[in-house]
């Protein structure tokens, strides 16, 4: 896993909500979750499922690219894996207009650990580019929904798996998707992706149009 863990989540959503003034209580309902959920996310005690952290992100106006580039400033919360913490901090540095890239090393990778067993890891970005560019890995169990439902969100969604399997719920139907097996659809459609195999499934993943 790469050391570049992102730690600042959850104070990024709460300064996205203070900025906009909505209460916590106001964001849980506009969401469908509980008041204490959004609170122990924005403290770090707890982290989104892809799906929660999708319908946050829309009710807030912001995209999933500027969670990644949350302000050094920002009051750190959370855990991260030993040695990432300046590694994060210099990484956050230069702002949310910087570049990640041309070249991105294994090593150096940002990474979103999220509910239910998925973990995000941005592999660039171009500053003024619309497109979250992930590698997405599924852990045995993992889903991107940890109730079970499907979920929607603004966007057009690219896929290409290269280990592992997963199960894609793509409004009424469903895929086996396997190394090689490429996806593509509006992320506008009810849909949810599982891991029911014993190791991790694992493919680059592109957004593009999602919420700036």
């Amino acid at each position: 896993m790469s050391p570049a863990v992102v730690p600042l989540v959850g104070a990024r959503i709460r300064q996205a909500r203070l900025e906009r003034g909505t209460s916590l209580r106001a964001l849980a309902r506009e969401i469908g979750v509980s008041a204490s959920l959004v609170s122990q996310i924005e403290t770090g005690k707890s982290q989104p499922s892809v799906s929660t952290l999708y319908a946050i992100t829309t009710a807030l106006g912001i995209s999933v690219e500027s969670l990644f580039d949350a302000r050094a400033s920002s009051p750190l919360v959370g855990t991260s894996t030993a040695g990432s913490l300046p590694h994060a901090l210099a990484a956050f540095a230069a702002g949310p207009g910087r570049r990640i890239g041309p070249l991105v090393g294994a090593g150096e990778r940002e990474t979103l650990e999220l509910d239910s067993g998925v973990v995000w890891e941005r592999l660039g970005r171009v500053p003024g580019a619309d497109v979250d560019f992930l590698l997405v890995t599924y852990r045995p169990g993992g889903s991107s929904a940890g109730s079970g439902g499907l979920m929607r969100h603004a966007g057009t969604e690219y896929g290409c798996l290269t280990s592992g399997e997963l199960i894609l719920t793509l409004g009424f139907d469903e895929y086996t998707v396997r190394p090689g097996d490429a996806v593509c659809f509006e992320s506008t459609t009810p849909h949810r992706y599982r891991n029911d195999g014993e190791v991790p499934a694992v493919g680059v993943w592109f957004v593009t149009g999602g919420v700036q």
